[in-house]
């Protein structure tokens, strides 16, 4: 017997905000309106941290209002080590003043979305924005600081947090919108090709930091190399990078760890066991860009 798809259940995007006034939750109920989404608001701070620090491993994306005084919430949420695609209600800065953005200048996370509340009309696109940005966060990346804040969280503990959420996230969208879904839905202005030569570079200098990650770890004994594996092809895929320019990355690592072998007069050999590594994370990458091509109705 064949299941008809509308009657297959799938999970919907789980949202959870936090605003200032009555009528924007009034607001953020009608702009949230279908089945594809669950949401949870409140006004009160203390209710949102408790719901947040609860749910965090089924929460898919934040709302918070910029009305708010919002350093202490994301400073608790630096602290705990939640991290999670975001929103922020308020003023959109401008595609000049975007430039000129530094770390600082972020809340959250660089792969925050900003949205003014007379644009709640495309909140579901710009949810879609949201998740696509985190996928592609980083394990490296620095968080903004916050005066006045506690104890740094660890980059160790921000990295298992950020790939946990990040393999959590993709399982879920595969399930929910399958092969043509949001999750394959790529913002042509992000990709490699379209970057600035410094954006370029650091984006190479981040992918390279990553492979070189788990190029090393790839044969440790009870290490699970796929959440690291998975991280890597997200940011590859999201910027549309070839295989042909990861391959090139392997080879330029491979070269510097030859060199450092040589000096150590050790042999090179050994660095043929990581072709596995890279056929691995090629046919990861290439099962991504094969399920992007939307299939025959």
């Amino acid at each position: 017997m064949t299941i008809p798809s509308s009657a297959v259940s799938r999970p919907r995007i789980s949202v959870c905000a936090l605003v200032e006034a009555e009528t924007l939750l009034d607001q953020l109920n009608r702009a949230l309106d279908g089945d594809r989404y669950t949401a949870t608001h409140t006004r009160q701070v203390d209710v949102f941290l408790e719901t947040v620090s609860r749910d965090r491993f089924s929460i898919d994306c934040l709302i918070l209002d910029r009305a708010l005084d919002l350093e202490p919430v994301i400073r608790r949420l630096h602290r705990e080590a939640t991290l999670l695609p975001a929103i922020l209600l308020g003023p959109v800065p401008t595609k000049v003043e975007r430039q000129s953005l530094s770390l600082e200048d972020c809340h959250y996370h660089t792969a925050e979305i900003h949205l003014s509340v007379a644009e709640l009309s495309q909140l579901q696109k710009r949810i879609e924005v949201a998740i696509a940005q985190f996928l592609k966060l980083s394990p490296s990346c620095r968080l903004p600081h916050h005066n006045g804040g506690e104890e740094d969280i660890s980059s160790l503990t921000l990295t298992e947090t950020l790939t946990t959420q990040q393999q959590r996230l993709s399982e879920k969208l595969k399930e929910r919108l399958g092969y043509l879904g949001i999750y394959y839905k790529r913002d042509p202005q992000l990709f490699f090709r379209n970057f600035t030569k410094v954006e370029r570079e650091s984006f190479i200098h981040e992918l390279t930091v990553e492979y070189q990650d788990i190029i090393l770890s790839y044969f440790q004994k009870g290490g699970d190399i796929n959440p690291k594996i998975d991280a890597f092809v997200n940011r590859a895929f999201f910027a549309d990078l070839s295989v042909s320019q990861v391959l090139e990355l392997h080879m330029e690592l491979m070269e510097r760890f030859a060199k450092k072998l040589k000096l150590e007069g050790r042999s090179e050999d050994v660095l043929l066991d990581y072709r596995l590594t890279l056929i691995d994370v090629i046919a990861h990458l290439g099962e991504m860009y094969r399920r992007s091509i939307p299939r025959e109705p």
